[in-house]
């Protein structure tokens, strides 16, 4: 009985193993790049991932900058004519009369960038040795500060040939290290909110 076994390969043991090989061979035929497959499977579901997760990013990029060019046409430009409104009621620091009234400050005197976010006011001492001309100047800037939207890049510059100091009292003015200091000392700011409440400050 053993040998009948053993010669038909046939028991138990004989059947199992080349059943089993049967199947892995089976296994192998009927897919032999399962592994490989598993593998891009993984690699193309993180490749998903980053793909949504990017589209995600640009679509909010996209709503950002609807918003912002939905603002710019909603907000109304600055002119001008609006610039010199905030400023023509400055005093100036010596006599009880605005600069508007001195001649100090004009429309004419007033150039605005509005889509470069940038206005240039020139302003015209009454003398050549104006002693307060930085003074005023200074005035200008800070009501301008205040009131204009952050994003706007304002310049003070004294006209052309109308102070013997021109050069100087212009460098003064742009330097915005300069003007920080300025705003930090007590007396000369107590100046700056007299002529911006339109009192003398003298």
């Amino acid at each position: 009985f053993a040998r009948q076994m053993n010669a038909g390969g046939g028991g138990f043991g004989g059947a199992s193993v080349v059943q089993h090989e049967q199947h892995e061979h089976q296994y192998d035929n009927a897919n032999p790049f399962s592994l490989v497959n598993n593998t891009n499977n993984k690699n193309n579901n993180t490749k998903s991932s980053v793909s949504v997760s990017r589209s995600l990013r640009e679509w909010k990029r996209e709503k950002e900058r609807d918003v912002m060019k939905s603002n710019e046409i909603l907000r109304d430009p600055i002119d001008a004519r609006e610039i010199f409104s905030h400023i023509k009621d400055i005093n100036d620091p010596e006599h009880p009369y605005s600069l508007e009234q001195l001649a100090v400050v004009s429309e004419e005197n007033v150039k605005v960038e509005d889509e470069l976010s940038r206005v240039t006011v020139f302003f015209t001492p009454t003398v050549e040795h104006c002693s307060m001309a930085t003074l005023i100047g200074l005035s200008i800037r800070v009501k301008l500060m205040r009131v204009l939207p952050k994003r706007f890049k304002v310049d003070v510059k004294v006209s052309k040939g109308s102070h013997a100091s021109e050069a100087q009292v212009n460098k003064q003015l742009q330097d915005k290290e300069r003007v920080a200091a300025a705003l930090e000392n007590g007396n000369l700011l107590e100046k700056v909110e007299l002529t911006l409440s339109g009192k003398t400050a003298m």
